[in-house]
């Protein structure tokens, strides 16, 4: 995580502490979720809003730094999260979304299910080889790591086209970490 001043805009934090440690390292943040999060902390440098980031109103190019861990996978998807509006690539309009809402040039830090491509209903989207591009489509991807588990249900590293083929089973599928940046027009 990069340090601040500036906006950060922490997507789905859920339980997350990483817009606390966006806090701490001098930004502002603001936390979207669908749901109420009830954090162990309070930061003078860090705000949470309820709602869906597809209909709140924000100003476009205004967060430095956005964090999309374990969230995307899940838009659209009804049944999960209070979710009730069946949106079949609502992943893709929310990559649409936070691309208008970050600055140029700003950062994305994104992870997400990997594998073969497949939609895990109610639960969540897993990216492949088909999925995968569409959804970085307009950002450069500065760093990418992708992860899976040995026989002993560790974690680790492998190259991408060893994950992207793997067969995901719901709740187990590799892992995709990312920093992206915002492509300049």
């Amino acid at each position: 995580m990069p340090c601040g001043p500036g906006e950060v805009l922490d997507f789905g934090p859920g339980g997350s502490d990483l817009g606390f440690i966006a806090a701490r390292r001098g930004f502002n943040v603001t936390s979207v979720d669908l749901e109420a999060v009830q954090w162990p902390y309070k930061h003078p440098q860090l705000h949470f809003i309820q709602g869906d980031i597809l209909k709140l109103s924000f100003p476009d190019r205004h967060f430095d730094l956005v964090i999309n861990c374990s969230t995307v996978e899940h838009v659209g998807l009804v049944g999960r999260y209070g979710v009730t509006e069946s949106r079949p690539d609502g992943d893709l309009e929310a990559m649409g979304r936070l691309k208008e809402l970050i600055k140029p040039g700003g950062v994305m830090l994104l992870t997400i299910p990997v594998g073969r491509d497949r939609v895990f209903k109610p639960l969540h989207r897993v990216y492949g080889l088909e999925r995968l591009p569409r959804l970085l489509d307009g950002y450069t991807v500065e760093i990418e790591e992708y992860w899976v588990k040995n026989n002993e249900n560790q974690w680790v590293m492998t190259d991408k086209q060893d994950a992207l083929v793997r067969e995901p089973l719901e709740r187990i599928y590799g892992l995709g970490c990312f920093v992206l940046r915002l492509q300049q027009v």
